[in-house]
């Protein structure tokens, strides 16, 4: 035996309780019945219930709360066996519709011929009072799910998948799983079922399917497109797309070609010919980037009635605002009036606030229900603060969820058949949003609603696909007001000032002359995120008065040296420092601890959250018991509202953890959300940010840290976001050679997308 391999206890006996249960990664907490005592059994045990006999292999350990506990790293299971464990089975609700009362009087009357009679013979069941051959039959088809499901998750977790995942494709398929998973392993990457092409490509292997199996090179077709949309394209050319998925399989083209072909046939993707390349879509993605042109092409060529008197609703609006409209400002409420859509853009202190007030104010005078909406929380809390009036982030306004597992469900409620009551949405940070969730907007939006898509067009793109707001400018198919004039107020800003100064191929004076802008010259990875650091642990907020929570950095890059990796970690260190009474989890490279500023990385539509009920507030999260938790959600109730969904760039703190249940709470604003240790991943530090994640922010300090970059983020577009991320202070950290390089590459990334081209009729519907 290896030195390093360590030798395995097995136990074996009856399962008497199950104390706690992870549906997300099986964790598991169990009092197993062995001989005449009863252990405290833990580990990955998807689907145990009261009843089951169990043959566990692992090793005793000790926990310092809960004491000795024996940690399994494999099982084997059996229905249990003898009316007594039946009936603990049973009794525990293990087969819905089945609780104590009619568990007493199965066994009572079927002994240990109960599970066999339940799914061989129920109309044997039918025979005791109070139970009909219809419930008898919801009884057996129940008990072969549960059944059927246990085995499905013990195949999957047996060659590494996660159980989760065996859940959801069980919903799909039923009992037919494992075979569908034999026949193509490969439909495990679907995002439905929550793994990646690698996980599926590996069980693949296992299973000995060969290297240009056709349902291999199919997927691997399909991850290049998903994976690709994840830097911004809509489609990829067809020719480089078969390159790209050639050299990830290590074949010939010629095999990813035929699977082109097939998969073009069946649906999955579409090929059409768009800007002189062959263009080759998701099917979801053509839909979505076709719907918008459409619907924008009908809305910006439908006229609207003419409004009576709308020079005296002007004034009504800017009465009741408090303001005097500047002169395009007064264009863009006469545009908002007499169109059905239009885009309002500008820079930093050019008055696109006053303008969106102007515009709410008269759509008031005209009596329309106007919706105001932005793609991220941040966003929306902020058009909140400078409106007046309340705002909600694309994906609340719409009622996202996630479809079932395996069907063609959608993920918003809003939708043509059951369309957003409103006249008028006014869409701000338009930049930041993307093809899908624009078709999912417009598609909910009545025939007649008006659209204001307001945003800064020299903003970076969107981080999903597309290129949306420059596309719809560039198009000149929709009426565009471009503010540019800087008002007085906003004239003695540095930050204003340089923004526009960078935006123009200017680099302003480093010279720190007092203001809000400040350049402190570093020379080196190293000395640059030492400054950062000590910037935000100790300088801002013993100089400034601004506590690290109002502050946030920022970097181009994440891995390189001052990259947003390196910067979390040296500042989690100055502010959130190990300590024995402290609780954290690594996963992966990064430690999480109680008391860590997190982002969300991807939409999850599916995670629970809850709002916390002010009675419960200062109590532990990990301290309520077992009725804390609401279905198996693993969110406490806490007595407030509860929901779904935590978003791509939603910032939180982790408030607790607990070990034992392998769960970390994370508090996002009002909302409480248990994670489960290993869907950690889905989280990332967020004392720094990247420049891109920071998109529809606003902060009160920046600190912006400009080490030496990889060329690509080396870029106008890059400086210019992160500059207008402040409202108070920025303080850049780096070195002016970089700095004015970013203002000289004007350069942008091209992103494969159609849009403008079909705004402007040069593709086939």
């Amino acid at each position: 035996m290896d030195e390093n391999e360590i030798e395995l206890t097995c136990i074996e006996g009856t399962v008497q309780a199950v104390v706690f249960q992870n549906p997300e990664n099986g964790y598991t907490v169990l009092k197993v019945r062995v001989g005449d005592e009863t252990v405290t059994a833990v580990g990955a045990l998807p689907g145990v219930t009261a009843g089951e006999g169990l043959r566990l292999y692992g090793v005793w350990t000790s926990h310092a709360s809960y004491g000795q506990q024996f940690k399994a790293e494999h099982a084997e299971r059996s229905l249990p066996e003898g009316s007594a464990a039946i009936y603990d089975y049973l009794a525990s609700g293990a087969v819905k519709g089945i609780g104590v009362k009619l568990a007493r009087l199965i066994v009572t009357e079927f002994g240990a011929r109960s599970l066999e009679v339940i799914e061989n013979a129920p109309e044997e069941l039918a025979k005791i009072r109070g139970i009909t051959l219809k419930k008898a039959l919801e009884m057996q088809e129940r008990f072969r799910q549960q059944t059927g499901l246990r085995r499905l998750m013990e195949f999957l977790v047996d060659n590494g998948v996660k159980p989760i995942a065996a859940a959801r494709l069980y919903r799909a398929y039923g009992d037919e799983a494992e075979n569908v998973i034999a026949g193509n392993p490969y439909i495990l990457a679907d995002p439905a079922f929550g793994l990646d092409f690698f996980a599926a490509d590996g069980l693949a292997q296992r299973m000995g399917f060969p290297p240009d199996a056709r349902e291999r090179v199919s997927a691997a077709v399909v991850f290049e497109l998903r994976h690709n949309e994840g830097n911004g394209h809509v489609f990829l050319p067809r020719d480089k797309l078969a390159a790209a998925t050639a050299q990830l399989l290590g074949i010939e083209t010629d095999p990813v070609e035929s699977a082109l072909d097939s998969l073009a046939q069946e649906g999955a993707v579409t090929v059409q010919r768009v800007a002189g390349v062959e263009a080759v879509y998701m099917r979801d993605m053509f839909e979505a980037e076709r719907e918008v042109a459409r619907r924008i092409g009908v809305m910006a060529r439908t006229p609207v009635d003419d409004v009576p008197g709308l020079k005296v609703l002007m004034e009504r609006a800017e009465y009741r605002c408090g303001l005097t409209f500047a002169d395009r400002q007064r264009m863009a409420l006469e545009m908002a009036a007499r169109g059905r859509v239009m885009v309002l853009t500008g820079g930093p202190g050019t008055g696109k606030t006053t303008t969106v007030r102007g515009i709410i104010g008269l759509y008031d005078e005209m009596g329309l229900n106007t919706f105001l909406t932005a793609p991220t929380g941040r966003a929306a809390k902020r058009l909140t603060e400078l409106t007046g009036r309340e705002a909600q982030t694309v994906h609340r306004l719409l009622g996202a969820g996630m479809p079932e597992a395996g069907e063609q469900g959608r993920e918003f409620e809003k939708c043509a058949a059951d369309p957003l009551e409103c006249d008028a949405v006014i869409l701000d940070e338009t930049s930041m949003v993307d093809i899908k969730l624009m078709a999912a907007l417009l598609d909910a939006m009545p025939a007649a609603c008006r659209l204001v898509m307001v945003g800064d067009a020299d903003q970076l793109p969107s981080v999903g696909p597309g290129n949306l707001f420059g596309d719809i400018i560039r198009s000149r198919a929709v009426p565009v007001i471009a503010l540019t004039d800087i008002f007085r107020q906003a004239q003695q800003s540095s930050i204003v000032k340089n923004a526009h100064l960078i935006n123009r191929g200017e680099v302003p004076s480093l010279k720190n002359t007092g203001g809000d802008f400040f350049f402190l010259k570093r020379g080196d990875a190293e000395a640059v995120t030492r400054t950062v650091t000590e910037l935000i642990s100790q300088r801002l907020p013993k100089n400034m008065g601004i506590p690290p929570a109002e502050i946030q950095v920022l970097s181009p890059s994440r891995k390189y040296g001052g990259g947003t990796r390196e910067l979390n970690a040296a500042i989690q260190q100055e502010l959130n420092p190990a300590a024995p009474d402290k609780k954290e989890k690594t996963v992966g490279q990064t430690v999480f601890r109680v008391g860590d500023r997190v982002m969300q990385t991807r939409n999850n539509y599916d995670i629970m959250w809850v709002k916390e009920d002010p009675a419960f507030r200062g109590t532990d999260a990990s301290a309520q018991d077992e009725s804390a938790f609401e279905d198996g959600a693993e969110s406490p109730r806490r007595g407030g509202e509860a929901g779904a969904g935590i978003y791509n760039g939603d910032v939180g703190y982790i408030e607790d953890m607990d070990e034992g249940a392998g769960t970390a709470w994370v508090r996002f604003e009002d909302k409480l959300v248990a994670y489960p240790f290993e869907q950690l991943s889905e989280l990332e530090l967020a004392y720094a940010v990247t420049v891109h994640k920071s998109q529809g922010s606003e902060y009160r300090a920046v600190i912006l840290a400009l080490p030496q970059c990889p060329p690509g983020l080396v870029t106008r577009g890059v400086l210019y976001t992160a500059v207008t991320r402040a409202r108070e202070l920025l303080v850049v950290a780096g070195g002016p050679d970089v700095f004015s390089a970013m203002v000289a590459n004007d350069r942008r990334q091209r992103r494969y997308s159609g849009l403008r081209a079909r705004l402007c009729g040069e593709v086939e519907a």
